[in-house]
């Protein structure tokens, strides 16, 4: 509990003291599953179901009571996050509104994402199927994943595009910094064009 209120304090700037903290949605909707999925493991019926049923209609949160959450867990804003059953999320990770930790079909068993440590989930991503997001990786907003993402990797777009390896760490909130692969393609095309054009001429 008190780790999920230090993360609060750790990746938000705008957390100014924890009475403000404390009327957070994430950390709601955090708190709420923490205690469904207690019940969820105890193998008690409908409980843990109406737990999460009841969390989603106050934070507008959707945690499967299965998933597993780490530590120091942060969901800023959290509108329209949803998160499956057998997600496992690691340690100082940070999902931003709109995303979906989701699956990608009606099998049985392991479905959903493995979330590493020290991971950063932009707003709207969507990250589909089971795989696994390595350490330190950047997910950034928008960006559709349905493949493995190495650690210390930032990735964008839809399909995504691995844009930065093991290079310089982005800070959390350093979404403007993330570069824009379609655009550079578009640049270089352009360049080439331009040459072409006066060689011909």
């Amino acid at each position: 509990m008190f780790d999920d209120i230090k993360a609060v304090f750790t990746n938000d700037p705008a957390a100014r003291n924890i009475f403000e903290v404390l009327l957070y949605q994430g950390l709601w909707a955090i708190w709420f599953h923490r205690l469904a999925n207690l019940f969820y493991r105890l193998h008690l019926p409908i409980l843990p179901r109406l737990v999460s049923q009841i969390s989603r209609l106050l934070t507008g949160i959707e945690i499967h009571p299965g998933a597993k959450i780490g530590k120091c867990f942060f969901i800023d804003h959290g509108a329209g996050v949803v998160i499956g059953e057998t997600t496992v999320i690691g340690e100082n990770v940070t999902l931003f509104q709109g995303v979906t930790l989701g699956g990608t079909g009606k099998e049985k068993g392991k479905r959903h994402p493995t979330i590493g440590n020290d991971v950063v989930i932009g707003a709207g991503a969507i990250i589909l199927g089971a795989i696994t997001i390595g350490d330190n990786a950047r997910i950034g907003a928008g960006a559709v994943v349905t493949k493995a993402v190495p650690a210390d990797t930032t990735v964008v777009g839809n399909p995504c595009w691995i844009v930065r390896r093991e290079g310089r760490k982005l800070a959390p909130l350093e979404h403007g910094s993330l570069p824009d692969p379609v655009h550079k393609a578009f640049d270089e095309l352009n360049n080439r064009i331009k040459t072409l054009e006066e060689k011909l001429k």
